[in-house]
């Protein structure tokens, strides 16, 4: 009996019974264990995605889309600060001349519009035949004037010696005295309206006040003309030109009398050296412009009423500088894009300043440490995440 208990109590293997069943409950645990565990697992990460976990793999993969764009750092550099204006082109000292006598019929005109005269020098003359008469009849006056003090003068002489034997009184000396001092003051207006009428008939003649070049001729052979007849000749003192800037108030403000300008007639490409010679002491009020007066030397490309572009330079500055490519303009005015330290696009408004051969200056809206868009920033858009490439690693 006890035999048999012992071998029901036992399988083959030589396990008992019991250790089965204990083995079969510790598979069970295991199971239920590793279900538990895994169901913890897929809790925190559904907390983690929900609970914005998932960031840094969505941050990652928008990188990994994100644009590449070109970027540099412009620094600050010494820039030359240079000023562009345009303005017209006028005589320095421009000189009308006109009739200052009494006029008449043109005879003759010696001079033309683009010649050179001397000061004194006759442009035209006008008919004085009428004139002339009247100097023939003056100079007559004179002559009879003359005579007549001639005269009244030889009976004073003998009337002073007849005095002293009493045939003539001292009454009749005192006559013959006034006498010779009326003829005397006759011969002199006379002589003074003929000095007269040769100095109006000098006037005649229309002659160059001034040594120059003729800008205009408005007068012809046969023209009557008169005091009231205008301006006949209109005259550039020794050639001197001068191009009138139009410059704004800030412009006007950096500039000072003697700078030196380049100065480029339009039409032309010649490059003419001048100086400022004047600037206006007033502005505008309607445009808050004012005029920088550059004198210039005689050029054939210089025209009176003519338009000319010139530079000025106005000492240099520190400045960041950029390309063309670089400045966007829209209504607000001149920005750039520049990337943040989180690689985002940023808008940065800017003023320019003076433009060169190296690009333009901004004279304010950076400090020359950004990283600034230098192309293609038309195609992005503020907040906008790119990747970043600066341009002199990509030259390397």
């Amino acid at each position: 009996m006890n035999y048999e208990s012992k071998i029901s109590g036992e399988d083959l293997d030589g396990a008992t019974i019991d250790d089965r069943e204990d083995q079969a409950r510790n598979k069970k645990r295991v199971v239920i264990v590793a279900a538990v565990a895994a169901a913890i697992i897929l809790a925190y990460v559904a907390y983690q995605i929900l609970s914005g976990g998932g960031d840094t793999a969505a941050a990652g993969a928008e990188d990994s889309q994100a644009p590449a764009v070109t970027v540099v750092v412009p620094g600050r550099q010494d820039v030359v600060r240079t000023i562009n204006a345009t303005g017209t082109l006028a005589a320095r000292r421009e000189i009308p001349v006109g009739v200052v006598g009494d006029g008449g019929r043109v005879t003759q005109v010696y001079v033309d519009a683009g010649d050179w005269v001397k000061a004194g020098q006759v442009m035209a003359s006008i008919d004085r035949s009428v004139q002339n008469q009247q100097v023939a009849r003056l100079e007559a006056s004179v002559a009879s004037a003359r005579a007549d003090l001639n005269l009244a003068q030889a009976n004073l002489d003998r009337a002073a010696k007849l005095v002293e034997r009493g045939f003539i009184s001292k009454a009749d000396i005192d006559r013959l005295t006034a006498t010779r001092d009326s003829s005397r003051a006759q011969l002199r207006v006379t002589q003074a309206q003929l000095g007269e009428t040769r100095a109006r008939n000098n006037f005649l003649n229309i002659v160059a006040p001034k040594g120059g070049l003729v800008l205009e001729r408005n007068v012809e052979v046969g023209q009557t003309v008169s005091a009231g007849s205008g301006v006949l000749f209109r005259l550039a003192q020794n050639g001197e030109m001068e191009l009138q800037a139009q410059l704004s108030e800030s412009d006007l403000a950096n500039i000072s009398v003697g700078v030196s300008t380049e100065v480029i007639p339009v039409g032309t490409s010649k490059v003419l050296t001048g100086q400022i010679w004047q600037i206006s002491p007033m502005i505008d009020t309607d445009s808050r412009q004012g005029i920088a007066k550059v004198a210039l030397s005689y050029d054939q490309a210089l025209r009176p009423g003519g338009f000319a572009s010139t530079r000025i330079t106005s000492g240099t500055s520190r400045a960041a500088v950029l390309p063309e490519s670089a400045v966007q303009n829209d209504s607000k005015g001149s920005f750039v894009y520049i990337v943040d330290k989180d690689n985002k696009v940023v808008r940065r408004d800017v003023e320019i300043g003076s433009v060169s051969a190296a690009g333009l200056s901004i004279a304010s809206g950076l400090n020359g440490t950004e990283r600034v868009v230098l192309r293609a920033a038309g195609f992005l858009n503020p907040g906008q995440t790119v990747k970043p490439v600066i341009e002199k690693d990509k030259a390397a």
